[in-house]
Order: C-alpha cells, then structure tokens, then sequence
C-alpha cells in the first residue's frame, strides 16, 4: 500500500489536470481533476509513480464498464 500511480489522461483548455489515482494496484483508481499546480503539488507530495499511455478501456458489454469523462456524451446525454 506504500505505492501510489498516477496516469495523466488530459490537461485540458480550462486550466485543469485529469488524472487517474491509485494506490496499491494501477488497476483499482480514481478520476481526478485537479487545476495544474495543484495537480503538480499532489504528485510531489504523493511520490507517485507515472504510469504511461492510455488505459484502454475494455468493451465486454458491461453497463459498469464506463468512465466519468465519457459520462455526458455516452451515458447520461438527454433523449429529448
């Protein structure tokens, strides 16, 4: 439990740093954002680790199998 990763997935326009966040094991994370510096303090004071690439996201037809940043355009857009 003393290893903790980090996967970069976007530095966006606003400012803002999406990450996943693990401890433990890559595989089990969070999605965070955090804006830049911030971001920057919480890898230092965290120690990380820096995973690389993308994490592919698998299609084995599950529901759960989803993230937050496809959450609007995929899961919860309005049929209206």
């Amino acid at each position: 439990m003393t290893r903790k990763f980090v996967r970069l997935v976007e530095r966006r326009d606003d400012g803002l740093v999406e990450f996943e966040f693990s401890i433990g094991l890559p595989e089990l994370y969070v999605e965070m954002l955090l804006p830049a510096d911030a971001y920057e303090a919480f890898c230092e004071t965290n120690k990380v680790e820096f995973l690389e690439g993308p994490r592919p996201l698998e299609d084995t037809g599950a529901d759960w199998e989803w993230r937050l940043r496809n959450a609007a355009q995929e899961r919860f857009r309005s049929t209206d």
